[in-house]
């Protein structure tokens, strides 16, 4: 600080108080009146943003944890994009990278912060799915599948989608919950729960895309040695079509 420029360094100083007032003074030529407008606007601005973007995450938390959890990060976060829309995937990473008090009470918090924000990510995901090249055939087995590059498969420890108020809980279920969140050919946001197979099977296909469809199949029966080569290939293959219909699969490619 003292190699810099002297406005440099009443920048810095100026956005240190700003950021966290209780711990940096502001700068001494700044009339507190003043200060006070930029203090308020700027952390308003923030906390209004990332309580319309987690309204689930609002509801559960006292006011004063709320306001803790967001001045937190706000003074101690160091964001990696300067874009006002990304703030909501910046508080994500807060909260995922920090072992907060908070958790002791709501363990579950970074998974559900994150369910929230996908629905916003996937909203201003910039992919058309309209323009990806499909083929024209219901030889599905004999194709590639097109998975959607604006769905994504889901996998957390807590049940997130039944967290609310009046359901808040301290540990984990017995079994994971898988989903799929997507956006559809009509640019809507469709949340959809799904089973360990199906969400099995959606890895399989992402990770192997030059894999034809029945290569897929057989990759998922290798991997459920318990249950009949026939069964999973009947349903593994409904399945499919389930997720073409809901645009989660876009079809078949070459």
């Amino acid at each position: 600080m003292a190699s810099m420029p002297s406005f440099q360094q009443a920048q810095y100083e100026f956005a240190a108080h700003i950021r966290d007032p209780e711990q940096k003074d502001k700068p001494q030529d700044v009339e507190e009146r003043r200060m006070e407008v930029y203090r308020n606007l700027f952390y308003s601005n923030v906390e209004g943003f990332i309580k319309s973007g987690f309204p689930v995450l609002h509801s559960l938390l006292e006011e004063d944890e709320w306001n803790h959890l967001v001045r937190t990060f706000f003074a101690s976060h160091q964001a990696k994009t300067p874009y006002f829309a990304e703030i909501s995937k910046e508080f994500v990473s807060f909260l995922e990278d920090n072992r907060l008090e908070l958790y002791k009470q709501y363990p579950f918090l970074p998974e559900l912060a994150h369910y929230e924000w996908v629905e916003l990510a996937l909203y201003i995901d910039t992919h058309e799915i309209d323009e990806i090249e499909l083929v024209d055939s219901n030889d599905i087995l004999n194709h590639k599948l097109a998975f959607s590059p604006v769905a994504w498969p889901l996998a957390y420890e807590f049940d997130v989608h039944h967290i609310s108020e009046d359901y808040s809980p301290t540990e984990a279920p017995a079994q994971p919950s898988f989903y799929v969140v997507y956006r559809d050919r009509e640019d809507d946001i469709e949340f959809l729960e799904i089973n360990a197979v199906t969400f099995q099977l959606i890895q399989l296909i992402k990770e192997f895309p030059e894999d034809k469809t029945s290569m897929i199949l057989e990759r998922l029966c290798s991997q459920l040695p318990q249950f009949e080569e026939g069964v999973i290939m009947s349903n593994g293959l409904n399945t499919i079509l389930q997720l073409m219909q809901r645009d989660i699969i876009l079809g078949l490619k070459h």
